[in-house]
């Protein structure tokens, strides 16, 4: 008998046992696609509402990221071709969420950065996701809400990188 036993709510207690079995853990995580439905319908809603699309929140974070950026980096990181990249760029500049600014090394190279509005607006989405979440994780007992910062504590220890990123796994999404 553990103890947390009696706190923890039948569905945690009986994922316990599962959790050794990668089929099972798989199919839990599976069952967990609803409130994965509910965190990307409430990303859709708050991107469309900021007039914003997926593809220049994904330009927004990879330059927010630990390595400094070129337009053609970035394409490469967003699996764009470099003239789509720069016309993302340009709209994204134009907006005013990001900056070309010469590379110090090398005056013919434009490195990008975000804006003080750039870094507002990654804020402002981060903490909405962030809000959604806790609405979630607030009226689960204490126990649970431990299990949940444990696991995210644990996939962020594992599943990033020392540069930032994901890890790639082996198999496809």
């Amino acid at each position: 008998m553990h103890m947390m036993d009696d706190v923890l709510s039948p569905v945690v207690e009986a994922a316990r046992d599962e959790l050794q079995n990668p089929r099972m853990l798989s199919d839990r995580i599976a069952v967990g696609r609803a409130l994965w439905r509910e965190l990307v319908i409430g990303f859709a809603q708050q991107l469309g509402s900021l007039g914003l699309g997926f593809t220049q929140l994904a330009a927004l974070y990879a330059v927010a990221g630990p390595v400094t950026l070129t337009v053609a980096d970035l394409a490469d990181q967003l699996d764009r071709s470099p003239s789509a990249t720069s016309r993302l760029v340009a709209g994204l500049v134009a907006r005013g969420y990001l900056e070309r600014r010469e590379e110090v090394a090398d005056r013919r190279q434009r490195v990008l950065s975000l804006t003080t509005e750039g870094t507002a607006l990654l804020a402002t989405i981060d903490r909405a996701r962030a809000d959604q979440f806790l609405a979630v994780v607030r009226p689960m007992p204490m126990a649970e809400r431990a299990l949940v910062a444990m696991g995210v504590a644990a996939l962020a220890s594992h599943a990033v990188t020392r540069r930032g990123g994901l890890r790639k796994g082996s198999g496809t999404p």
